[in-house]
């Protein structure tokens, strides 16, 4: 008797849900009780234990009751595809602009598959699935687009159980036959539904797969059969494909899982501006400076020491086969492993505002010359050659791993350049707005990603090769300055960060606030990062001004 009472509460809260839920604009109270049939007293009770629960919400306006946000909340963590509904949304309302016809978001569900969104069409007479409803993969357009880029062992799991049957005369119920459309699916792009799950109903859909091939679901146009004819299916056909490709381009590549502290200091002691690290296959070790208290530091084994302190501020570090190559406020210094300091001569054309050492060991900087910037390479007699101008400030670079590209970061405009040589073209390769902070270092992977922090901006991000925003990590301190990669297998993400003019409030949110930190890609979201582990040092010993042409160091790319 208690089993059955308490199944009539369940089916009566149930009934007050779905009626409250296909109000668009929410019920009263009294509304409630005239649909759903219940005493006052019942549905009070019940009407309080939804809303405590946050599956109901009363519009304190219009003094109606609504759906709870705790409802949206539920349904989003069970299917965990948030990122995927955002990336689709914006190619849901073009196909839809394009088409006319209604167009739909759906994914795998078991051996169905099951629509997220819809983005309805424009006539009065068009296709609307309801959102949450399981349909069968073989005989739909979205099954057979995801069926169709699935590796076999997968794709066969899914149809060993499933019987074909038909739902229209024109369902495909051989599996044969099924099979041989899932290969001309897969070759042209996209999947179609020729009334085969509903008659007078056609389809056209493109699987969604992100760069590292794992398929998150896919995007469809659906209407009445009369306006989408089979020829016209076919030329909507592409358009699709590309919408799909557009969205998977936008989706993580692995998704692992997060450890509970993914980034962590790796130094032992904060700096007052944290800069330039550079990684040394050679040596395994990490150099980095604290610029404002001059001082270079060496993270070895896990251990972090002082290599040596200097008299004033580092504009850039550099490694080189004696040790490392320092540039100061009043020229360059070379600090070799003992920690000795060889002074290597005041500048002699200008102090530059940016470093970087190319493929060949060269180094290359940045000027302010005739009121604009040179972007340039110190030749072996300590001059400059210019290479390209700029009209803005650049404050870091840094080469691919084969030499022919040079990228460079312009903080006032939030823009990073890429540079050919041997072109004087100079092309904007990516931007971010202000409010997202101020670019700060550059490193490359080996994918052809370009990474770089956001000072005042908690947080680094990383640009694909065709200079799309790909990811963003969050990091627990408000100015993160520069970024390298680095670790015995290069899968290392070590970040600077600075604690200088920040608040007591902001350094009490931010205790880490000028620690060097360590983080592995893999574990903030981001797929798995291998650098070049191409050594790059500085192969010329740069001469004081009285003391003749520079030469080459008897250790030229031995580092």
């Amino acid at each position: 008797m208690r089993t059955n009472e308490g199944t009539a509460s369940l089916e009566k809260a149930l009934d007050v849900l779905e009626a409250v839920g296909s109000a668009s604009q929410g019920l009263s109270q009294v509304e409630l009780a005239e649909r759903t049939r219940l005493p006052k007293t019942t549905l009070y009770r019940i009407i309080a234990s939804l809303v405590s629960r946050g599956m109901l919400r009363r519009d304190p306006l219009r003094k109606v009751y609504r759906l709870g946000f705790r409802y949206l909340e539920l349904v989003r963590n069970a299917y965990l595809k948030p990122d995927l509904v955002a990336a689709a949304s914006f190619e849901l309302r073009a196909l839809r602009d394009l088409t006319g016809e209604t167009a739909y978001l759906a994914v795998l569900d078991g051996n169905q598959v099951m629509s997220l969104e819809r983005c309805d069409g424009a006539h009065p007479v068009r296709s609307a699935a309801s959102l949450g409803q399981s349909k069968p993969v073989y005989c739909t357009g979205q099954g057979k687009a995801i069926l169709s880029v699935l590796g076999d062992a997968a794709r066969d799991e899914i149809l060993k159980g499933l019987t074909l049957a038909p739902l229209t005369p024109l369902t495909i119920t051989d599996r044969r036959r099924l099979l041989a459309e899932l290969r001309v699916t897969r070759a042209r792009g996209y999947a179609i539904d020729d009334e085969e799950i509903r008659e007078g109903v056609r389809c056209v859909a493109a699987p969604i797969v992100d760069g590292g091939g794992k398929v998150h679901g896919a995007l469809s146009v659906a209407g009445p059969a009369y306006r989408l004819t089979r020829a016209r299916l076919d030329l909507l056909g592409p358009e699709l494909a590309d919408a799909a490709r557009r969205v998977g381009s936008q989706l993580a590549v692995v998704e692992q899982p997060r450890s509970a502290d993914p980034i962590q200091a790796a130094s032992g002691d904060w700096a007052f501006h944290g800069a330039f690290p550079r990684w040394s296959t050679r040596r395994q070790c990490l150099y980095w400076a604290d610029t404002l208290a001059p001082a270079i530091r060496v993270l070895e084994n896990g251990q972090e020491r002082q290599l040596a302190s200097l008299d004033t501020p580092v504009i850039g570090v550099e490694l080189h086969p004696d040790g490392v190559l320092v540039a100061q406020q009043n020229g360059w210094q070379l600090i070799d492993d003992a920690g000795r300091t060889i002074s290597q001569g005041a500048w002699r054309i200008g102090k530059p505002s940016a470093l970087c050492v190319d493929t060949q060991g060269l180094i290359w900087g940045s000027l302010k010359q005739a009121g604009g910037w040179k972007l340039g390479c110190y030749e072996r007699e300590a001059s400059f050659h210019s290479h390209w101008n700029l009209s803005e400030p650049i404050e870091a670079l840094a080469w691919n791993s084969d030499g022919q590209a040079l990228y460079a970061l312009a903080p006032e405009s939030g823009s990073i350049y890429l540079l050919t040589p041997g072109h004087p073209t100079i092309r904007r390769f990516a931007t971010l707005p202000k409010g997202s902070g101020c670019l700060s270092g550059l490193a490359l992977d080996n994918h052809g990603g370009v990474w770089t922090a956001l000072r005042d901006g908690w947080s680094v991000v990383q640009f694909s090769a065709d200079g799309s925003l790909e990811r963003l990590i969050g990091v627990p301190v408000p100015c993160p300055t520069d970024l390298a990669f680095g670790g015995p297998h290069l899968d290392r993400l070590y970040i600077t960060s600075s604690r200088h003019a920040l608040t007591r409030e902001a350094l009490t949110s931010a205790p880490l606030a000028g620690f060097l930190l360590e983080a592995c890609p893999g574990q903030v979201g981001c797929k798995a990062v291998e650098t070049s582990g191409i050594e790059r040092p500085a192969r010329l010993r740069l001469q004081a001004a009285d003391s003749g042409p520079a030469r080459p160091s008897s250790q030229q790319g031995a580092n």
